[in-house]
């Protein structure tokens, strides 16, 4: 199968605080940009961030013992970069609304993830795998 990127757009309330959050603590390039809207490269894939109120969220969603916020997006990272990545943001302070951590342990599909917010509260959930062709395991 060709690969493809992936595109995304959600509001968030402030593009001075998504260029800080996004380009400086997540490390994303910044594409092209108006008044109204900015462009990031979000780990390879195109994020467009779009002043405006974003999508309403609920922890509706079950994964093991754990209710995660629905809707969310992310990206899967290998686990090298995921663990860099979530050093920094514990560094950094961020409240995480579930802290690093690894799931199905042992099972096919075993991951590393942790979710957390955008400054507009649009959740964010990052996977990382040990073996990427093992994101679709089961």
């Amino acid at each position: 199968m060709a690969t493809s990127l992936f595109h995304l757009a959600i509001h968030v309330r402030s593009l001075d605080e998504a260029r800080q959050f996004y380009g400086n603590l997540l490390g994303c390039e910044e594409g092209r940009s108006t008044d109204t809207w900015v462009d990031f490269d979000f780990f390879g894939h195109q994020l467009s961030l779009h002043l405006g109120e974003p999508f309403p969220v609920a922890n509706t969603g079950r994964v093991g013992e754990h209710m995660v916020p629905m809707p969310h997006f992310g990206v899967v990272l290998a686990l090298p970069a995921w663990q860099a990545l979530a050093d920094r943001l514990g560094a950094a302070g961020v409240d995480f609304v579930l802290a690093p951590s690894i799931r199905f342990r042992g099972e096919p599909g075993e991951q590393a993830t942790m979710f957390f917010l955008d400054p507009s509260g649009n959740p964010i959930e990052v996977k990382g795998f040990a073996d990427l062709d093992a994101v679709y395991a089961a």
